[in-house]
């Protein structure tokens, strides 16, 4: 028997995702993806996306387009032109394993094991937490964690260092303890150990709660629940950490469009404005624990809200099929509230549409 797929403005989630791919395909060879000819996350982040669309349908040119971008940086022994400084340089490491696991290659093997080797080197905050990168001494952003855990974890899974785990479970936990706002539950963008920031609060933590970041941090908790053996003691913990943060994600969705603001937790402010990156990021997470079992059925009504607003506020399609996503932060260190209002959007920065195909392949498996 076949099932009837749920349509989201006349067109299935993977449908959407698929639309989203083909777009920048279209539009871009895979190492002119921008900024071009480098190793960089905004790639990352997309080419991520691509993967589960290709895990989902099988269709080799999504596999050919990832494997480009990688094979047109990386040489045949494994070297390539990466950040050393900073956790951002990892990220991309998430199509090499996969790529490593279907090849064989050990090139492949090679450029993840210096992308593994950063954590042996990049500084430390006192407490051992990985700054986000050397030019912001003793900071950790929510957004590192993203950047540097599940690479760390699905490396040592696949090389025999489970250690890598406990070193990500520890950086959430400082990133949990030093960054979570009591009374809204939500999570600042980052910490700075020394104070020394300008930006600073008497605590160290950033002084707002910026959406993107929030985004990664959401996805990143939620993705690690799966990664963990079903014995670790991080486990139930970490979906707890989910479950609270989802309720709380979802008393500031505007109820209008279903969006998130850019500060999240500020949408009454006249200057604050809707984001659809980390709107997207939000739907993927809801979605997600929804689909896992993390939290009840129920919630998936507003990861549909969620995603449903993206579409109708967010989206434009042309003629020709080709798919605008507008409204997206563009990247952004942290700052005072006036900085994040006052940041300029783009339209299909990898960073929002790689989160819109996540989202739309979570929708997809909910609705199968």
């Amino acid at each position: 028997m076949t099932v009837k797929l749920k349509t989201y403005q006349g067109k299935k989630a993977l449908e959407w995702a698929e639309e989203a791919c083909k777009t920048l395909m279209n539009q871009y060879e895979p190492i002119k993806l921008p900024p071009e000819n480098r190793w960089h996350y905004h790639q990352g982040v997309f080419l991520c996306g691509m993967h589960d669309v290709w895990k989902e349908t099988n269709e080799e040119s999504y596999y050919d387009y990832f494997k480009e971008y990688v094979d047109k940086l990386i040489d045949e022994e494994g070297n390539f032109l990466f950040a050393r400084s900073e956790l951002d340089a990892i990220q991309p490491g998430l199509l090499l394993l996969p790529l490593y696991e279907k090849t064989g290659e050990k090139r492949y093997k090679i450029a993840a094991t210096k992308l593994r080797n950063l954590l042996k080197t990049l500084n430390k905050t006192r407490e051992g937490g990985f700054w986000h990168k050397d030019k912001y001494p003793y900071q950790m952003w929510l957004d590192g964690l993203y950047m540097g855990g599940p690479f760390a974890i699905q490396y040592g899974q696949l090389f025999d260092e489970p250690e890598l785990t406990d070193l990500v479970m520890y950086q959430e936990e400082l990133m949990r303890n030093n960054t979570k706002n009591e009374i809204t539950g939500l999570y600042y963008h980052g910490y700075d150990e020394s104070k020394q920031a300008p930006w600073a609060t008497h605590n160290g933590h950033a002084p707002e709660v910026w959406g993107r970041a929030l985004g990664w941090y959401s996805m990143v908790t939620t993705n690690f629940i799966e990664m963990l053996p079903e014995n670790h003691p991080k486990r139930d913990e970490l979906k707890l950490v989910v479950r609270e943060l989802i309720d709380n994600l979802i008393k500031f969705q505007d109820k209008e469009t279903g969006l998130w603001y850019q500060i999240v937790d500020k949408g009454d402010q006249p200057d604050n404005w809707l984001e659809s990156s980390c709107s997207s990021l939000f739907v993927y997470s809801i979605a997600k624990a929804v689909n896992k079992g993390y939290i009840d059925e129920s919630y998936f009504e507003a990861a549909v809200k969620g995603y449903e607003g993206l579409l109708k506020h967010s989206i434009d399609v042309d003629n020709k099929g080709n798919l605008t996503l507008s409204g997206i932060c563009i990247g952004t260190s942290i700052g005072v509230y006036d900085y994040y209002v006052n940041r300029e959007t783009s339209e299909n920065d990898l960073h929002g549409v790689g989160a819109f195909i996540l989202a739309s392949v979570q929708i997809h498996q909910h609705d199968q």
